[in-house]
């Protein structure tokens, strides 16, 4: 991510880490493309607005409650199940409202690429066994979102993600992440950036990925992502002057964005530096109004408690 068949497995899939999570590094659009993905159905009733208020309020079990037993043929309420089951850890009930959500929207590539999320978490936190199965099913439904809608920002994220941190025998491979970071130029030249920063970093080629970090920055100036971005990998670095400088910036750019003292704290506490208001940070983070898009809170109850 124990005996010669189980370490051939597991190590490397316990290296893919973000093999179907959320990625907080990039400028999250989730909430717009869903809304646009449901667009394309039947217009959704006030029963599913209401389930869907609650879920972006990150009231999943609330959205749940509201959605009761959504019709067989109700792809929008099946879609949303299933994200509310994803975000409470609940894989496989996901999956499966997501499956048959996928299956009455064939050409939605939001609904795919939640799916392949689904599936990713099940091959890291399920069954040896069956995880090698369930990765595949991953990649293959990343690959469907994208190959759907190549503009959709997130579907090209987790594939990217996929494919740099998944072994090749799972369909991984840093030429194929290379391959679409080249491909991403084409539509939005700053997240290549950010890819090939990425790339440049796992191979100890600092200097290079900053560089990558930087451009990226300089075409989206006005994204917060790609200013926390930069401010970490400083941080990491121990430029930690630059990197607080950046973090200022970014909380003023988007002075609301709960993600800026999450990612600020964060940082402080990989560098062992402001434990004091790191802490502070991250009680404002949990006093703030959050979104599936955000970190969730127990991300930041498990760093206060690597505070002490």
């Amino acid at each position: 991510m124990r005996q010669n068949s189980e370490i051939t497995f597991m190590q490397p899939l316990e290296k893919m880490g973000k093999l179907g999570s959320l990625s907080y590094c990039r400028t999250a659009l989730l909430a717009t493309l869903t809304l646009l993905s449901f667009s394309a159905w039947a217009q959704p009733g006030p029963e599913w607005a209401h389930a869907y208020d609650l879920y972006q309020a990150t009231n999943y079990e609330g959205s749940l409650a509201v959605l009761s037993s959504p019709s067989p043929n109700d792809a929008a309420a099946l879609q949303l199940k299933g994200q509310n089951h994803f975000m409470m850890g609940d894989y496989k009930q996901a999956s499966e409202a997501l499956e048959s959500a996928c299956n009455l929207t064939p050409h939605s590539s939001v609904c795919w690429n939640w799916l392949g999320r689904a599936y990713g978490r099940r091959a890291e936190t399920g069954n040896p066994i069956t995880a090698p199965g369930n990765a595949s099913k991953a990649r293959q439904y990343f690959e469907r979102a994208v190959q759907l809608d190549p503009a959709n920002r997130e579907a090209a994220g987790d594939l990217f993600d996929y494919y740099l941190e998944a072994p090749g025998f799972l369909g991984g491979g840093e030429q194929k992440a290379e391959a679409l970071a080249a491909k991403m130029a084409g539509r939005d030249a700053a997240e290549a950036h950010y890819y090939r920063a990425l790339i440049a970093e796992r191979h100890k080629q600092y200097d290079t990925a900053e560089q990558h970090f930087r451009t990226a920055l300089e075409i989206a100036p006005k994204q917060v992502g790609h200013l926390i971005n930069l401010a970490s990998f400083l941080a990491v670095r121990g430029r930690h002057k630059e990197s607080d400088a950046l973090f200022e910036e970014a909380a003023k750019i988007a002075p609301a964005n709960p993600r800026v003292p999450f990612e600020r704290a964060s940082a402080y506490i990989k560098t062992m530096r402001n434990l004091g208001e790191a802490r502070r940070l991250l009680q404002e983070y949990m006093r703030s109004p959050l979104t599936p898009n955000d970190p969730p809170k127990t991300e930041a109850e498990a760093l206060l408690k690597k505070i002490g």
